[in-house]
């Protein structure tokens, strides 16, 4: 599949806004680290909301015709891009009651019920997210459980790594933020290898063969019908070396996972925390992106079997 830039900053920046806010919520509930202030929860929440907002505008530069984007709403019963939607939108008013029942010290019961429903709602949108691609059996690539739960680690990786830098630069003890953003990396981290491990398993993938129903010998397409490329041939038959693929896994490996799985330990020995915190943030954040890339890139639709290809 083409990678689109829009989609990729789309689903890394909401992920890591949505988990940067349930984790928030989470903080804020347990006081860990002797706990962020008023102003600080709040500044937190909106830098959240903001990078939600950013990646769900950056979604519409990939709609054909932005003038119909209320329809991608419209199918809440069978559309996972539509629940997304849905979800998200409902997440925003709450977060805004929520970051006000902060604010203006609203009753304890009214701040903690508004603020488990939209760390719920994150959560759930940011899984629909995952299940846009997982439910689409046309592409192997993608039609698995393990798609959405890496969108949930990743998204909760990249915001427990800026929940941390908060924490340094607010002054709050640390080490309750460093072990979560550990075991939330450690576990996207297995994911992502699982997962990279399934996709090199053809097992059984959709072949010419059985894309035609024709099984008693190996097909050969002698004609493709066009002398150049068409849409399909370039939205869904996007060719990447397999020394390419397999260089970027190491790079999302090395960038999300390593490097700030080594600023966390830099930042448990103190030895400038508030720097080693930012950089392991950034690294994730751009782990992702990389991953997200590889992720579009390395799906191949069956349609591709009626172009050339042996199998998906």
């Amino acid at each position: 599949m083409h990678p689109a830039f829009s989609v990729i900053f789309f689903t890394v920046a909401s992920g890591a806004g949505f988990g940067l806010f349930s984790l928030l919520f989470i903080t804020d509930v347990f006081k860990l680290g002797g706990g962020f202030s008023r102003e600080q929860l709040v500044i937190g929440g909106i830098v959240a909301m903001a990078l939600i907002v950013f990646g769900l505008l950056s979604s519409t530069f990939h709609l054909a015709n932005p003038k119909n984007a209320w329809r991608a709403v419209s199918r809440f019963r069978t559309s996972w891009l539509s629940r997304e939607g849905v979800f998200a939108i409902v997440f925003m008013p709450l977060a805004l009651v929520y970051l006000a029942s902060i604010w203006f010290e609203a009753p304890a019961w009214l701040r903690d019920t508004v603020g488990f429903m939209t760390a719920v709602l994150a959560w759930v949108t940011v899984f629909s997210t995952g299940m846009i691609y997982a439910c689409l059996k046309t592409i192997r690539q993608w039609n698995t459980p393990l798609v959405p739960a890496n969108y949930l680690a990743l998204g909760y990786a990249s915001g427990s790594l800026l929940l941390l830098a908060g924490a340094v630069l607010a002054g709050l003890q640390t080490l309750p933020f460093i072990a979560m953003a550990a075991l939330i990396v450690s576990i996207a981290a297995v994911l992502k290898a699982i997962y990279y491990f399934w996709i090199r398993s053809p097992g059984l993938t959709p072949t010419m063969n059985t894309a035609t129903g024709l099984t008693r010998a190996k097909l050969k397409l002698l004609d493709t019908g066009h002398t150049h490329g068409t849409f399909l041939t370039q939205e869904f038959g996007f060719q990447l070396a397999r020394e390419k693929a397999s260089l970027l896994k190491v790079v999302v490996f090395g960038l999300g996972f390593a490097v700030p799985g080594l600023m966390l330990v830099w930042v448990f020995n103190e030895q400038g925390g508030q720097g080693a915190a930012i950089v392991a943030a950034l690294a994730g954040i751009a782990g992702a992106a990389v991953e997200r890339w590889l992720f579009f890139a390395e799906a191949r639709h069956v349609v591709n079997l009626y172009h050339g290809a042996q199998r998906c």
